[in-house]
């Protein structure tokens, strides 16, 4: 790694992995020197698009690439641990997709990992680097609409998907709680922390993962926050936050948000929008260069996104699934998730 320069590596060759390549190659100060999947036909192809130089046909090759500063883990779910487990080890920075992990305890593995290494790890928790959403938290902190009420945020996608689409596999983490849940959960734990008790109830497939999901959230303080995940029905996509004093509201696509609305007791309306470079214009950019900027400055997490606060985002999507009785292969049927997955 150079001032000038941040060489990452990508790990997987799939739509995430695409668009957050996409992105990478657009800023000055990034290179993307090499690419890794399960075959080397999908990583010559991946190469071969965005003009990277080198293509593995195994992970590991790419964990002991010591020309890589940092790699991106773009698997599904159920591969995070193994994958980002790989690179650590093999002294890599890592940034890795959200859900960070399957469960809460494989997240622990990662962090204690990561710590003993002293390695930059950082979940790709994009909507916590959009400059919008920290004006928001930071209205929010500093009592513009006083003290949290209430919180709602939901994603749902309209489908369909047959049951081979890794969101219904539940050997790839499926459901919508990881895939899209996490985007609402981690919008409340924003504003208003790890909550202190947990409702939930959702719609199962015939594979045993969820349709969709809904939660309440309380906090000891009486905040409530009410959030839901579909694979069965295109939702609203938005968020809002209440407080004794006003309210926030986000319009559709609240983690990439491009404009929010101030509503204060006594005063007009008051609308914040992202400049040219924010938003949803600036796709994956925003944690990219969060990433290169911590990396640069010698910080081993992010301060925006950081590992305790993705640790407990990974103990409510467990609090979650042990309410609604979902399972992934290797875990125990009448125990929390987070206690009993065998190790990648």
């Amino acid at each position: 790694m150079t001032e000038k320069s941040v060489r990452w590596g990508i790990l997987a060759t799939g739509g995430i992995a695409a668009a957050f390549t996409a992105d990478l190659v657009d800023l000055p100060d990034a290179e993307v020197v090499a690419v890794a999947s399960r075959t080397e036909e999908s990583a010559k192809a991946f190469a071969d698009r965005f003009g990277i130089p080198r293509a593995y046909g195994d992970w590991e090759s790419l964990a002991h690439d010591e020309d890589v500063d940092v790699v991106y883990v773009a698997t599904p779910h159920a591969a995070h641990r193994a994958a980002a487990g790989l690179c650590l080890t093999a002294g890599r920075n890592v940034l890795c997709e959200k859900a960070f992990t399957l469960n809460a305890r494989e997240a622990e593995e990662l962090v204690a990992l990561a710590r003993e290494r002293g390695s930059f790890l950082m979940e790709a928790m994009w909507m916590y680097c959009n400059p919008l959403i920290l004006r928001l938290a930071g209205l929010v902190r500093d009592g513009a609409i006083g003290e949290v009420r209430t919180v709602h945020a939901d994603f749902g996608l309209a489908g369909p998907f047959p049951p081979s689409h890794r969101l219904r596999d539940p050997a790839q983490g499926g459901g919508a709680l990881l895939d899209l849940g996490v985007y609402p959960v981690s919008f409340a734990q924003l504003l208003l922390g790890e909550p202190s008790d947990i409702a939930a109830r959702a719609v199962l497939s015939e594979e045993g993962v969820d349709l969709q999901t809904g939660a309440l959230l309380s906090w000891e303080s009486g905040a409530l926050a009410s959030v839901h995940c579909s694979i069965t029905g295109g939702t609203a996509t938005t968020a809002s936050v209440t407080g004794s004093q006003g309210r926030i509201d986000i319009p559709y696509g609240f983690f990439h948000t491009d404009r929010f609305v101030l509503h204060r007791d006594g005063r007009d309306p008051e609308e914040f929008t992202a400049g040219p470079e924010d938003g949803t214009r600036a796709g994956l950019k925003h944690e990219a260069r969060e990433v290169m900027r911590a990396l640069r400055a010698g910080e081993t997490e992010s301060p925006l996104v950081p590992l305790d606060g993705t640790l407990a985002v990974m103990r409510t999507l467990d609090a979650i699934r042990d309410r609604v009785g979902v399972r992934y292969p290797g875990e125990a049927p009448d125990q929390d998730p987070s206690a009993t997955l065998t190790p990648a």
